[in-house]
């Protein structure tokens, strides 16, 4: 590996440490997701993670119901999309765990998200979900880092 990738590699497992710290501000008791989303130059643009609407109670009747909880849910890549307040095209986005699910994947797409860089899925329940991601992701010449 030479010393180009060793500097990118720094910086992609910065930015996911950050997207794991940011992922422990969800109140989902299952599964907690944040995202980073840098510029060009390295620079944050937007911060997300995984909740309720903003003025919606974080109300464990529906965050312990899965169907209810589904409903309601803004996933922490659309949480970061919706909160950046600039144009995204050229960006990059980070996720911890693991990558986007498919509508996630969508909307990065029509951001202008041109990278994006996550972990190996290591929960079965997201698997397939994460697999179809990536051919969409590929479809679009979005780049895909999974470390």
């Amino acid at each position: 590996m030479n010393e180009y990738d060793r500097n990118i590699m720094k910086w992609d497992k910065r930015f996911l440490q950050m997207a794991r710290l940011i992922s422990l501000w969800s109140k989902d008791p299952s599964t907690k997701v944040g995202s980073v989303i840098t510029d060009g130059g390295r620079k944050i643009v937007s911060l997300g993670y995984n909740g309720l609407p903003m003025y919606v109670d974080d109300d464990p009747e529906i965050l312990n119901n899965r169907d209810e909880k589904y409903k309601y849910i803004i996933h922490a890549e659309v949480n970061s999309v919706l909160t950046a307040g600039k144009d995204l095209l050229g960006c990059t986005i980070y996720t911890w765990p693991f990558l986007p699910c498919t509508n996630c994947a969508s909307m990065l797409i029509q951001a202008g998200i041109m990278e994006v860089v996550s972990y190996k899925c290591q929960d079965d329940r997201w698997t397939e979900r994460i697999e179809e991601s990536k051919k969409l992701f590929d479809k679009a010449k979005v780049q895909v880092v999974e470390y």
